[in-house]
């Protein structure tokens, strides 16, 4: 049976959550600037921190989101059955 397209991203975020953290903050901090810079009249130095202050709320959903991923991986024992083959394969190599 093949995996969804959610399921994918879902076990890419699982093994990947500080990168995708971090791309989430970059691209947040991205648009933030670019919509900031759109709007006139407005100081760049209130530019950069309404860029900063949106970065940083998109940053703790991130985390919020990679807890939730962790909490229901944690359930499902599906966490522990990825650390079972590690380990498996790991013991192999000796």
């Amino acid at each position: 049976m093949a995996e969804s397209k959610i399921d994918a991203a879902r076990e890419w975020i699982v093994e990947h959550k500080l990168r995708s953290v971090g791309c989430l903050w970059l691209s947040g901090i991205a648009g933030s600037i670019a919509y900031n810079w759109s709007q006139p009249g407005m100081k760049t130095s209130v530019r950069i921190i309404h860029a900063r202050l949106h970065a940083q709320a998109l940053t703790l959903a991130a985390l919020a989101g990679a807890a939730v991923v962790e909490y229901y991986d944690h359930k499902s024992g599906a966490k522990s059955e990825r650390y079972a083959k590690f380990l498996d394969s790991s013991s192999r190599k000796d």
